[in-house]
Formats: structure tokens, sequence, C-alpha cells
């Protein structure tokens, strides 16, 4: 069996290498010739299969290590026969750790208070899931949109416009939907970020093309009291460079990029492609990933909880360090530009996740059960 792979998928020979040849390239660089040769297939999300790349194929299977499928041709795929996987859920929590980060980076920024903004989130699937609970489990106010969801099911959902009008801090996690009835395709234009509230904040690491980019750049070009963080980008890699230098936060489409996201979403495909091909999986993620650098936080007694929410968040991922390292690439030419968003992410040095700290003190018990962490009393216990 031949398996064509991008070559930034982590794991490769570790999990698919006693089964098949392995043959990679940049996901950018997959072409008809070297789809022809294989059986299946593994990308990302910069990689578009649709049935003009599948053309006169003989592949059996697709796996992309992502969350979204938007980059899939999903219709041919079943006109075709072919087999798909995606990783749901797979690196959620290293975005929710983002946005923790980012929202701690605006805040600084504002000198606000956290706890007394009220939060919309578009979109509860995976991401906008995890982090509705942990804010919530913070103790602040958080208003969700998701109108695919409150069309089957009950829950306590809100309109996009409620959020506009009454959330402080939009953080965007929906998928990208090109069209119908719950199009997501620059779901903020000009006419809705005009709408925003003065002092709001906008986040999104969904897809870069649910905001109109240049739209917002205008927007913010004109002195709107708007604060953005962005980690997705219309055109990537070919960002828009102005748009960039006005966010209060820009990263280079790594908010996932921790080292269980990225690793998790490999086995979750190697688990999809095992049952495609009928083979026994012969490895699990637990027996791969290494200790943690920085095990446990011990806090005194008196320690304010947001003290210890920005310590803790903090110690194990801040953003402002890929903000720096993006607009460090700001002033090149746009293909070196290019280049170097596709280098930042490709080069990305390890990061582990939130949940894999110890909180340890008397008064951190609801923290750690908010940020997913194992809490020890400080006595002991």
């Amino acid at each position: 069996m031949h398996i064509l792979a991008d070559e930034n998928i982590p794991l490769l020979d570790a999990f698919f290498g006693p089964h098949a040849t392995l043959e990679r390239l940049p996901g950018r660089a997959f072409d008809r010739a070297a789809v022809s040769r294989a059986d299946a297939l593994l990308v990302r999300s910069i990689t578009r299969v649709d049935e003009a790349l599948l053309a006169d194929a003989r592949v059996g299977f697709v796996g992309t290590c992502t969350i979204g499928t938007d980059h899939l041709d999903l219709g041919h795929f079943a006109r075709a026969g072919i087999r798909w996987s995606n990783a749901p859920g797979c690196n959620a929590r290293g975005v929710v750790d983002w946005v923790l980060g980012a929202l701690l980076a605006l805040a600084d920024g504002a000198g606000a208070d956290l706890a007394q903004r009220t939060y919309g989130i578009v979109g509860a699937g995976q991401v906008g899931g995890r982090l509705a609970a942990v804010l919530q489990g913070l103790g602040w106010r958080v208003l969700v949109c998701d109108p695919p969801r409150q069309a089957t099911e009950q829950g306590d959902f809100h309109t996009l416009d409620e959020l506009i009008e009454r959330c402080d801090v939009l953080c965007l996690h929906t998928p990208l939907i090109r069209e119908g009835e719950h199009r997501t395709l620059q779901l903020f234009d000009a006419a809705r970020l005009a709408r925003l509230r003065p002092g709001t904040w906008l986040l999104n690491a969904c897809r870069g093309e649910v905001i109109d980019n240049s739209a917002l750049r205008t927007h913010l070009a004109g002195g709107a009291e708007l604060a953005v963080a962005l980690d997705v980008w219309e055109g990537e890699p070919a960002i828009d460079a102005e748009l960039a230098r006005l966010c209060q936060v820009a990263t280079p489409h790594i908010a996932g990029h921790s080292l269980e996201g990225k690793w998790r979403g490999t086995a979750q495909i190697y688990e999809a492609f095992c049952a495609w091909a009928g083979i026994t999986p012969r490895l699990t993620l637990a027996e791969l990933l290494p200790a943690q650098q920085l095990e446990r936080l011990v806090f005194g007694r008196e320690t304010p909880e947001a003290l210890a929410f920005k310590r803790a968040c903090r110690a194990v991922y801040d953003p402002r360090d890929d903000d720096a390292a993006l607009r460090a690439t700001l002033a090149l030419p746009p293909l070196a530009r290019a280049q170097a968003f596709d280098a930042l992410r490709k080069g990305y040095p390890m990061r582990r996740e939130i949940p894999g700290l110890v909180l340890e003190g008397a008064g951190m018990a609801r923290l750690a059960s908010a940020l997913g962490c194992a809490w020890r009393h400080g006595d002991g216990s």
C-alpha cells in the first residue's frame, strides 16, 4: 500500500510505517501526478482534496488531521466510494488555550478585568463547547450562538444579533460553511463589523474567511474601537500584513498546534485508516507522549484566583511569543512573507496543553476544575 502524506503530519513512521510505503510532500505541493501513485492520502487543512485532484486516481481513503472538512470534497468522496475521516476535537484544547492566552493579552492592553466581561461564543462545537465550559466554570458570563444546534436540540442558545448587542467579547469557532441557511463565509462583513459595540474584543481561531479581512482592515484603519486577535486569515499564507499590524494579537494559524493536538489528530486518523484497511492498530497515543516539562504549580492560600489563572495559563502557553514571531515577518516582500508564514507553522516548537498541569493550593479547586487540571489541596491530599 502506498500512502501520500503531508510532510508536517507528526508520527507518520510510528503509526503508518509498519503498514505502508510512505511518501511525503509539502501540503501545498500535492498534485495529480503524486496522488495517482497513492492508495491513501493524509492531509491537513492547507490541501484541497477534490474531484480535480483525484481524477484517475485509485485513492480509497482520505484522512485529514484536522477538525474542519471544508477543504475536502465530501460529495465527490461519496460518489466515488472514497472513505474519509477527520479528527474531531483533536486540537480543540490547544485552541482553547490560545483563546485564554489571547484574552489575557487583550486584558493587559486594556486594563480590563476578565471576570467582568460578557463572552459570546459563535459556534459551540468541539472548540466552542470546550471554551464555554471553561469560562462558565470560572463563573464568567457566557452566551452561545449555534444556529444548526439550536435548530435540532434544546439548549440555551442566542442569536448572533443578541451576542453583538450584549457581549463585550466575541469568540468565533464556527466551521466554514460557504452556502445555505447557515452560511458562515464572511459572516462578519462590513455591515456586521460596523454594528459591533465600541470596546468589543473580536477573536477568530476557526477559519480566516469567516471574517471579511479587507472590511476588517478598513474598519480598524478608520479608528474603530475594536480590539482584535486573529490566528486565521483569508488568503493564507499570503496574509494581509496591514491587517496583522492593526491587530492586538496576530499569530500564524497555530492556535491548535499543541503537541497533544497534533499527535492526537494523527492517532485518530490512524485508527480510521486501520478500520478502512482491515488492520489491527498496533500503537496508541499514550505510548508515545513524552513526560510533562512542567508538572505542577503551587499557590499560597491567599493567592487571588485571577492571578493564579494568569500564572497557570501563561506558564503553559503565551500567544504573545507567536505574535512577535509573526510581526517580525510583516516587513518582508509578499512572497517571502508567505514563505515565512508557512515556515513558522512547519517549525513550530513543542507546546503542551494546560490540563497537563497539577494545581496545588487550598483555594485552587475551582480554577483547577475549570481549566481541566488535576488539583491537590497542598497538605499532601
